[in-house]
């Protein structure tokens, strides 16, 4: 059986999109899952991304996320942004979208190639610059540097990632942070589940700059993110170390479509 695919990215953050509405995707064969994301034996990509039918009529589609290990994951913040473009590109929305992910629920907004989501209130109380984790629908871990160029973070992210710290939680993505100016920051992520850095992490620079913002660095509840893949920009806001109304915004890009046989 022939299933057919399209291949999007997010800042350089790669994911084949399979419509399975239809329910022609095995959602339990995980090793076909780490086949295709494979780079040199497969279409290659981060991750891979079902767009499903949701169980509630108020929301337009549900996400299926499964990271390029095979294994089914927390939220993707650029994967959603990319499943609201391929939703528009399938004629499931047009300008707005409410879908389902493992976290809950999600808004969002597509003008032409941007693509703005939603993301999930988050608590940032008691942080300081030595501990900080945030959860942002995925965990991240977040280390500051003065040269973020310099840093190995394939190596010194998997270091952290499977530190006993984050041992019994199945382990954390590691975000490495250099400040530009007042409100832009440089972020480089150690993602797990790809067990390598990653050309950019949506739920990662939304961690960022609540983090940022938490730890004074910038007092803007509007954050400007650039990653090796491109540039996002965050904005919030906040009450007492509570943050909410949350919106992920950036560029998303079909890249080409294609057939699988399974």
């Amino acid at each position: 059986m022939n299933i057919p695919f399209y291949k999007f990215h997010g800042t350089g953050n790669d994911f084949i999109m399979v419509d399975n509405r239809n329910d022609i995707f095995s959602k339990n064969n995980t090793n076909l899952v780490h086949e295709l994301c494979h780079r040199r034996f497969g279409i290659g990509a981060d991750g891979l991304i079902l767009l499903e039918n949701s169980d509630n009529a108020s929301e337009d589609f549900k996400m299926v996320y499964y990271n390029s290990d095979g294994n089914q994951s927390s939220m993707c913040g650029n994967g959603g942004r990319c499943l609201v473009a391929f939703a528009k590109l399938l004629g499931v929305i047009n300008e707005k979208a409410t879908f389902n992910a493992i976290d809950g629920l999600h808004e969002a907004t597509i003008d032409g190639d941007i693509v703005s989501l939603k993301m999930q209130d988050v608590l940032a109380k008691g942080i300081n610059e030595d501990e900080l984790f945030l959860d942002t629908g995925s965990p991240h871990h977040i280390l500051f540097s003065e040269q973020v160029g310099d840093i190995n973070v394939k190596q010194d992210g998997a270091s952290i990632r499977y530190s006993e710290k984050y041992e019994s939680s199945g382990g954390t993505n590691v975000n490495f942070v250099q400040q530009k100016d007042e409100n832009t920051f440089l972020v480089r992520t150690y993602e797990r589940g790809v067990e390598d850095e990653t050309y950019s992490c949506g739920t990662g620079v939304t961690a960022v700059a609540i983090a940022v913002n938490a730890t004074g660095k910038t007092d803007s509840n509007i954050v400007f993110l650039e990653t090796p893949g491109g540039k996002l920009r965050v904005s919030f806001e906040n009450n007492n170390g509570n943050y909410y109304n949350i919106w992920l915004t950036g560029p998303t890009a079909k890249v080409f479509k294609g057939e699988f046989e399974c």
